[in-house]
């Protein structure tokens, strides 16, 4: 596990508190605006995922998916959202995980090997593999291992009991549990099934499960507090950029929910 994604969970679990996980998308809207906003979010998060843009996101709901195409068309690619990371790394201590699409690793110079290199040379922590299921992520798994680098896959209300044991094995860092079946974007409620997933999912070995899709308020962040070991927000922080609001100060709201 990363010593920088294990520090920052046993630092919120010891504040009594979920470690706020925040998402932005790489070089949206602008590669000087993204690295300004990351680290006015990282001024309350305690890790940041930074989203590598794919061309067909179908985990994504539409505000992701226009900051997606947005960086695209600026010319962000996996090896321009690496580089990204590497200058934060050089702004911050905080962990920093790519979540990425599996195609762009497939299809990044040097395959699954040189993107776990290029990865951990720019001090990244960790990659949350949302369409990768573990079970024919081995040759990445084992390539990460050998790097230092966490890996993290999703779980879903739907996910049975073995399968919830593979995820939890093949994950470094943390679990990312899916709260709705559908897309991500911000949602008024979260299905009370939120709390069952969260408790199966951490007797199939998960050490720390972090709750994301649907989270976009103090109020939904607080719900997800009470019985996660992290609190995912993404589309919300994305809505907030794209019109020009002030990220810092919503990025504060979500961590005061998080505490608990």
């Amino acid at each position: 596990m990363s010593g920088r994604i294990e520090t920052a969970f046993a630092a919120a679990k010891s504040e009594n508190r979920a470690a706020f996980i925040a998402y932005l998308t790489a070089g949206f809207p602008s590669e000087p605006r993204f690295r300004e906003a990351a680290l006015e979010v990282l001024d309350h998060a305690d890790l940041l995922e930074v989203g590598l843009p794919f061309s067909d996101p179908l985990g994504d709901g539409p505000t992701i998916q226009r900051a997606g195409e947005r960086a695209l068309a600026a010319g962000i690619d996996g090896r321009r959202t690496i580089e990204l990371v590497a200058e934060l790394r050089r702004a911050t201590d905080k962990p920093l995980v790519v979540m990425s699409y599996y195609n762009p690793i497939f299809c990044y110079p040097g395959g699954e090997a040189g993107f776990v290199r290029d990865l951990v040379d720019a001090g990244g922590d960790g990659v949350i593999l949302p369409d990768l299921p573990p079970d024919e992520g081995g040759s990445l798994i084992e390539c990460a291992r050998s790097a230092g680098l966490d890996t993290v896959f999703l779980v879903a209300p739907t996910s049975t009991d073995e399968r919830l044991e593979l995820v939890a094995a093949a994950s470094r860092g943390f679990v990312y549990a899916v709260s709705v079946t559908g897309v991500t974007g911000a949602r008024d409620a979260l299905p009370e099934e939120v709390a069952d997933l969260v408790e199966r999912t951490r007797r199939a070995g998960a050490e720390n499960v972090a709750v994301g899709f649907g989270v976009g308020s103090r109020e939904t962040a607080s719900r997800v507090a009470k019985v996660a070991d992290g609190v995912v927000v993404g589309s919300a922080l994305i809505d907030a950029l794209a019109h020009g609001r002030d990220v810092g100060a919503l990025a504060r709201e979500l961590a005061l929910g998080c505490r608990r």
